[in-house]
């Protein structure tokens, strides 16, 4: 399982990268294989809208169940990946590159401090699996 240590991490299994203001955001290589194949997906912003951290910014499902995606930050929208519902099994091949969902111009860049690095996103999947 993937976990590249350039991201910040959540609890729900969301993940940023941060790039000067933007952040990119998605769902991490352990969500997408938790939910297998990803069948549809719907980004639940639009460009220019205010989000809030922790807000439903789109949803995604699969053979076996639906989840929502939470935004890890506060900030707005400045592009949705327009791709994705047409291709949604790219959540599942390539949920680091090509599937991600929104990029947001964060609004309290301190919240970043709030998740998770690599190898503490590592740790808490780890504990799930028991």
């Amino acid at each position: 399982m993937s976990v590249p240590n350039n991201l910040k991490y959540t609890k729900t299994d969301e993940w940023i990268k941060v790039e000067g203001k933007v952040g990119t955001v998605g769902i991490t290589d352990y969500a997408q294989d938790q939910l297998s194949d990803i069948v549809f997906v719907e980004v639940a912003v639009a460009p220019d809208e205010e989000v809030k951290k922790e807000a439903t910014i789109a949803t995604v499902e699969s053979v076996k169940a639906a989840a929502d995606v939470s935004c890890p930050v506060s900030g707005k929208v400045v592009s949705v990946n327009n791709d994705l519902p047409n291709t949604p099994e790219l959540v599942n091949s390539d949920p680091y590159g090509k599937a991600w969902m929104v990029k947001i111009e964060l609004s309290n860049p301190s919240e970043l401090n709030a998740l998770m690095d690599s190898a503490a996103y590592e740790e808490f999947i780890k504990e799930r699996s028991h």
